[in-house]
Order: C-alpha cells, then structure tokens, then sequence
C-alpha cells in the first residue's frame, strides 16, 4: 500500500533525542528555548512560545485576546475541528465563514459576510500549506480592531508576498504533527511580535507560574514560585525540542521535495479534463503539505468511490479537508452561506505525497486515479 504520508526522520533526530535523554534534562528546558528561538527567526516573529500542539497554540491565541462568552470569532468550516474548538475552549461562538475554493482559505469578502457586533478576532487558516491573503484580511480587519489569528499549522516553509508565511502576524499557531513537514511527534508553536503576550503565554503554558521550572532549578539558591493566574500545562519536551530542531534544519529541502514532486502531479495530470489541483496562489508559495485534488463536475464516481477504488489498487488516500459545520459537534452553529465550502469538502481528495515517494509509485498514484475515473492509462502500468 502507498501511504498518504511519511515524516522524514532519520538518525539525525534519533541521535538529538538520545542525546536530550542521556543529559538528563527531559522536561522544557534549554532545547526547548533554543527551538522557539531559531524558529520565531526562520518565520520572521520577534518571538517564538513552544507548546504541546497547534491546538494548544490556537487556544492560548484566543485567549490571549481575552476572547470569552458571548463573543465570536470568525473561522472557516473548512479546516480541521482544533480551529474552531479554539475558540469554544474559550467560551466563545465560533462563526463559519466560506472559503476562495481555488485556495481553500478565507477572502475578506467571506468574512465581511459574517461581522457582526459581537464579532472580536478572525482566524484565518493557511489551508493545507496555502497561503491565504492575509494582507487583504488585515485590511478589513484591522480599522474595525479586531485581530487576525493566523492557524498555520501546515504552513512552515510556505511563503506570502516574498516573505515566510507568519511574518509578522499579530499571532500565529503552528503544528508540529507528524503529518506536517517538520514534525517533532507531537508539538505546538505560539509565534508573535508582542513581548508582553510572548511573556504571558510562557507563564500561561505552565500553570501559571511567576518563575519557569526550568529557570528555577538552574537558577541556583531558593525560589518560591507564585501561581499568577488559572493557566494550563501545555509544555513541550526537550526531547521533542531536540527532534525539531533537526528537522527546521531539513526544512528547506523537505519544501524543495515536495514542491517537485507536486510538480509531477500537475504535469502528469494536465491531461484531465476538469481536474482542479492546489497550486501555488498569486502571492505566494505553497509547501505542499497536502496535494489536493477536485474531481471533475462530471466524473462518472464520487469522491467516496474513487477513494475505495484507490485503497483497491494500492494506493492510500484521504478525504479532503473536512467542513466542521457538518460534524455533530457543531449542529446548528452559525454560519453564513457555506456552499463552496460544501463543494470543496465533497469533492475533493488528498494524494500521497512525502519524501521518499518514489517515481514509480507515484506514477501509480496517477495511473490508479485515471484509471478509476475511466481514463487511459499507459501500456505496461502495472493498473
């Protein structure tokens, strides 16, 4: 079976991680800091806040923000739940908006469509790796005063308008999952220009305390912590800090991978009629974290089928970004009109695509799909 993905790991990281281990500092720590440091400077933020996932980042964002009952955040249904169970954490309503289906993101028009007096932040997602336009985002957002978080948990190596996505941002949350490029098994970064929400957040990540454990056992002497505020423990490992480290320094040729072999793909599909791809928006690059494809208005199958046909001639693939307006958990939440949305999400899928992928099992990846929705396919594919 091709899988959908593989994180690149190798014995780089396993070394780093043996090495965090046999120094005896396992907890947040020193490799931990030097993490968020090199991070925050490779996507351009003034500081970097390690934490346990991007869902922990998405909700330390908002409530920075002092986002809480009876306020709402703008999100798109378009995303992985985390984004809008963000701001649920928080007491607030998250309201859906649609989406640019050439990009999968959020335009200012679709967010302008749901303001409302109650409306406090908008989070825009980097669907899949794709840059959405946040300048045009800021410039409805920022003279009503309302922030723009920026869920880039697929983004790192993605750029906007020449710079790395999360330049910049007001408040931007990344993933480190390993179906994300850099991966650290688990693993959040809070990434933003503002010291004092810097500062906040590191005491927010760790109960609350006036003083970190890892400065308090270097420091030397007796320190007594004080608990500041109900927080949370949304702590990284220096293991796993270790681990992420390796890979930023991989960073830029897992990009220049992915970006050549999503190349193939739009080569090798150019010949379907119909077939939407995600490429690269005007403004920016993609990673490629995902390739989606959007099947044809007319094809003879259904997305569900076409998966259940691939899975039968070996090839691994998922649904496309699902709409979390249609899960159970948020029945009946409000949105306004969602219906390239419910395009999007019913039509397409993603393709395998990772580093090691090889040519040949990525050409069966595209023999299997043409063959599927009825296609040619070449003499001698193993189809």
């Amino acid at each position: 079976m091709i899988p959908v993905m593989r994180p690149l790991l190798g014995e780089d990281e396993a070394e780093a991680a043996a090495e965090a281990v046999r120094s005896g500092w396992v907890a947040q720590g020193p490799r931990v800091a030097a993490f968020e440091e090199r991070f925050a400077a490779r996507v351009r933020a003034n500081h970097g806040v390690a934490v346990s996932s991007c869902t922990t980042a998405l909700h330390l964002a908002v409530h920075l923000l002092d986002i809480g009952p009876g306020d709402e955040v703008v999100v798109p249904s378009l995303s992985f739940i985390a984004t809008a169970n963000a701001v649920r954490y928080c007491g607030a309503t998250p309201v859906f908006a649609d989406i640019d289906p050439a990009t999968g993101n959020l335009t200012a028009d679709t967010v302008r469509e749901v303001l409302t007096e109650r409306t406090r932040a908008v989070m825009a997602v980097h669907q899949a790796g794709v840059p959405a336009d946040i300048a045009a985002l800021r410039a409805l957002c920022d003279p009503l005063g309302l922030p723009v978080i920026e869920d880039a948990a697929c983004a790192a190596g993605s750029t906007y308008r020449g710079a790395p996505v999360g330049a910049e941002a007001t408040l931007a949350a990344w993933s480190f999952h390993p179906r994300k490029l850099l991966t650290t098994g688990e693993g959040g970064m809070l990434t933003t220009d503002n010291p004092e929400w810097a500062t906040r957040a590191r005491r927010l990540r760790e109960h609350g305390m006036s003083v970190s454990a890892a400065d308090r056992h270097s420091g030397g002497g007796v320190v007594i912590e004080q608990y500041l505020e109900t927080a949370f423990n949304y702590r990284m490992t220096d293991i796993q800090a270790a681990v992420g480290l390796v890979q930023l320094s991989r960073l830029d040729a897992i990009v220049a991978r992915r970006r050549e072999l999503a190349a193939r793909y739009h080569e090798a599909f150019a010949d379907v009629p119909g077939l939407g791809m995600v490429r690269d928006p005007e403004y920016g690059t993609t990673n490629y974290q995902s390739f989606w494809i959007r099947l044809p208005d007319d094809a003879r199958i259904t997305r569900t089928e076409l998966l259940a046909d691939l899975a039968a001639r070996g090839v691994s693939a998922r649904r496309g970004i699902m709409a979390s307006h249609l899960e159970p958990a948020y029945a009946g939440h409000p949105h306004g009109d969602l219906s390239a949305t419910e395009a999007f999400t019913e039509r397409t899928l993603i393709l395998p695509l990772f580093h090691d992928l090889t040519a040949e099992d990525q050409a069966t990846v595209v023999d299997a799909v043409k063959a599927a929705l009825g296609l040619p396919v070449p003499a001698g594919s193993p189809l």
